[in-house]
């Protein structure tokens, strides 16, 4: 990864996943990127808020989110790393392959903010496999080891 994609990546905005991510809401999981280690590492921001469609029916006298969307917002800040770090310029798009070890130690609810903490274990080719941490203040709320695939966006080409 060349430094300004490097540097580019520091902070990444809603604006910016926008254009590097397909997701919308409501399965947009990531609201920021806030911090990257060159195509290592980066660490993804999600604020939890009452107001979204999954409160209504998963436990709705006590919210809380549903660790298949933690899982999604790991996935979303990898991808996010995966396409701005691969070197090509043609548009890309991000398929998630796997979900090994995953583990939910402690529920997530609204006003929580979750840090999505990922780390690059191997990259062969056209596949990417991290290690993910979700905390909440400080505490491990969710863990899984995860594997994504880059491949052309045909309808950008």
């Amino acid at each position: 990864m060349n430094e300004a994609a490097a540097k580019s990546l520091e902070t990444v905005d809603i604006i910016k996943l926008l254009a590097s991510l397909p997701h919308r809401y409501p399965f947009l999981l990531v609201d920021r990127i806030i911090q990257c280690n060159g195509d290592e590492s980066c660490i993804g921001i999600k604020n939890v808020t009452f107001n979204e469609p999954q409160f209504q029916g998963h436990f709705p006298e006590q919210p809380v989110m549903p660790g298949v969307l933690l899982i999604e917002g790991m996935a979303q800040t990898a991808g996010a790393l995966c396409v701005n770090a691969s070197a090509t310029k043609k548009p890309r798009i991000v398929y998630f392959m796997t979900i090994n070890n995953a583990k939910f130690r402690k529920p997530v609810i609204p006003g929580d903010r979750v840090e999505f903490h990922m780390t690059k274990m191997k990259q062969r080719r056209n596949m990417w496999w991290y290690q993910g941490i979700a905390k909440v203040d400080g505490e491990v709320v969710c863990e899984a080891e995860v594997s994504a695939m880059l491949v052309s966006d045909d309808k950008g080409a």
